[in-house]
């Protein structure tokens, strides 16, 4: 038996509850941006551009897993509410090279800002000094398994 199991943190059991907890922190966390209404996908492409740069489209369903007929459609629906704005490519104008407008960095800054008031709202009101204390100890932790392959 290794020390994990000896201290009584079975590894299935923690995954399974630390699987259950994480989920709803980030359900919360979503919550407090309510009001958009962008899906998953159109998110997570708007993420990528933020995240990598600007990119093509066929580069962009390629990244995400998609059909590059399925990304043109969400393409446009992101360019139609202003979020992404296209020019040529100037390693080859044929192409054209997605970008997040203004309107786009605007509402990912104050998502984040209304994701961080109330996770530091929550962490001051439910957590005693001591608990806190634990959970700063367990960041590193979590950004381990994150990058976890």
């Amino acid at each position: 038996m290794d020390d994990r199991q000896a201290d009584g943190a079975d590894p299935a059991v923690l995954a399974g509850e630390l699987r259950v907890a994480v989920g709803q922190l980030v359900r919360k966390l979503r919550e407090q941006t309510e009001g958009s209404d962008l899906t998953r996908s159109q998110a997570s492409v708007l993420l990528r551009i933020e995240r990598d740069g600007p990119a093509t489209a066929t580069a962009l369903a390629r990244a995400e897993g998609m059909r590059p007929q399925s990304m043109a459609k969400i393409v446009a629906v992101l360019q139609d509410a202003g979020l992404v704005g296209g020019a040529p490519d100037p390693a080859d104008g044929r192409k054209t090279l997605l970008s997040l407008t203004g309107a786009a960095r605007e509402q990912f800054r104050t998502g984040r800002l209304a994701k961080h008031d109330w996770l530091t709202q929550a962490i001051g009101s439910q957590l005693s000094a001591e608990e806190a204390a634990r959970l700063a100890s367990c960041t590193d932790l979590l950004k381990r398994l994150a990058q976890s392959p």
